[in-house]
């Protein structure tokens, strides 16, 4: 299937524009907005680049239409009618559009999970595997129940480190604000107060520096940014992610925080895999990438392998050193007792009320680099002045 971009004008003569439709090829394309009564007067098929700025649903989004849509199954409406509903409910123009052709398409016998399919990256794929799950078994109601929890925890997580970031986030502008106005406003007032002779050692490199940054701040802006491109640039390059990302479990002190909220979210993924009749290696698979961890990911490539050649779970995992021994023995038990699903549904449940404290504590280790820093700055500044302003005044007694 294709995606095209077009321009079309309606009966009542409204203009649409770069709205979005899928079609097997150009003739198709236009076949069906003929059937819609649309004159089309440019249209173009959407490449990888432009591809990339379709919506991409919020989990907030995804739990607020999972919610709806297990509400309208449930109650005995067909998904074609649900969907329908849910197109005319969206708020959102290119959500609009995006639940309009799932519905066209569904309408026209395509299966829901290959409709979602179809919106290149607007639905993520966790959601498309657990729709092909409940499809599959016929329970796509309390599928759509699963999907909707799911997503209410992880917004409700995303809400809680967004929280929680706010202050560090506050502090670490005020101490770019503070210093600025230490070496650019504050400084410079006591500069006529000085000797040559005051002006050296670390007195002198502090007036320079507030001089350089007074005449040259440009370059200063252009540095940073610079090292922002820089560092975004190297984590798209595969060895450096996968670096980086193994410091952020391993690191010292925050790498155990950080794996504890990774630990949450890949047991509450693999339980509703698992328990919605997914293999496991999918789920593993499924489960892993969801992170959006590399180090991660490329140590479950060998879980996979191990659980195909018949390894016990519990065992395969514990080899990685990823994730602490209290979870590694849950799923040994849940697999020797033969309710995975369910045990990794409580050890989720546990390890998200743990995930709370860590977030907690690593925005708690941020805050005093950032008190550290403004004070450094300020007694930088107070160790290069006072004494030579001392001797200033001792000059003129």
């Amino acid at each position: 299937m294709k995606t095209f971009i077009y321009t079309a004008t309606d009966v009542q003569g409204n203009t649409i524009k770069n709205a979005r439709m899928t079609a097997e090829d150009v003739n198709d394309f236009l076949e069906k907005i003929h059937e819609k009564g649309l004159f089309c007067s440019g249209y173009k098929e959407a490449t990888s680049k432009t591809s990339n700025t379709l919506h991409k649903f919020t989990t907030k989004e995804l739990s607020n239409d999972c919610r709806q849509l297990s509400a309208m199954l449930t109650s005995g409406l067909t998904l074609v009618k649900a969907l329908d509903i849910l197109h005319k409910e969206q708020e959102k123009k290119a959500q609009k559009q995006i639940y309009q052709e799932i519905y066209e398409e569904v309408q026209k016998g395509q299966s829901f999970s290959d409709a979602l399919k179809m919106q290149q990256g607007a639905f993520p794929n966790f959601m498309i595997s657990m729709i092909q799950a409940g499809e599959a078994s016929g329970s796509l109601d309390v599928i759509a129940k699963r999907l909707e929890d799911n997503y209410a925890k992880e917004a409700k997580l995303n809400n809680k480190i967004k929280g929680a970031m706010m202050y560090p986030i506050i502090l670490a502008v005020l101490c770019v604000v503070i210093v600025v106005a230490l070496f650019t406003f504050i400084m410079p007032t006591f500069k006529d107060l000085m000797t040559e002779k005051d002006m050296k050692g670390l007195t002198g490199a502090l007036f320079a520096f507030s001089d350089s940054l007074k005449a040259h701040w440009y370059i200063y802006i252009g540095v940073v940014l610079a090292i922002i491109f820089i560092f975004n640039y190297a984590l798209k390059i595969p060895s450096v992610r996968y670096k980086f990302d193994k410091l952020k479990c391993k690191g010292p002190g925050f790498g155990k925080l950080v794996v504890k909220v990774y630990t949450g979210k890949f047991a509450r993924t693999l339980a509703s895999l698992y328990s919605s009749g997914i293999p496991m290696v999918e789920a593993l698979e499924r489960s892993a990438a969801i992170l959006n961890n590399d180090y991660i990911q490329k140590a479950f490539e060998t879980v996979v392998d191990e659980v195909k050649q018949g390894e016990q779970l519990s065992v395969s995992i514990q080899r990685t050193g990823i994730f602490e021994s209290m979870f590694v023995s849950i799923i040994y038990v849940g697999e020797e007792s033969g309710a995975l699903d369910t045990i990794l549904t409580k050890s989720a449940e546990f390890y998200e009320d743990e995930s709370d404290s860590a977030i907690q504590r690593l925005v708690g280790m941020i805050e005093p680099i950032m008190i550290i820093i403004m004070g450094a700055a300020i007694g930088l500044v107070i160790a290069g002045i006072l004494p030579a302003l001392y001797n200033s005044m001792e000059n003129i007694q």
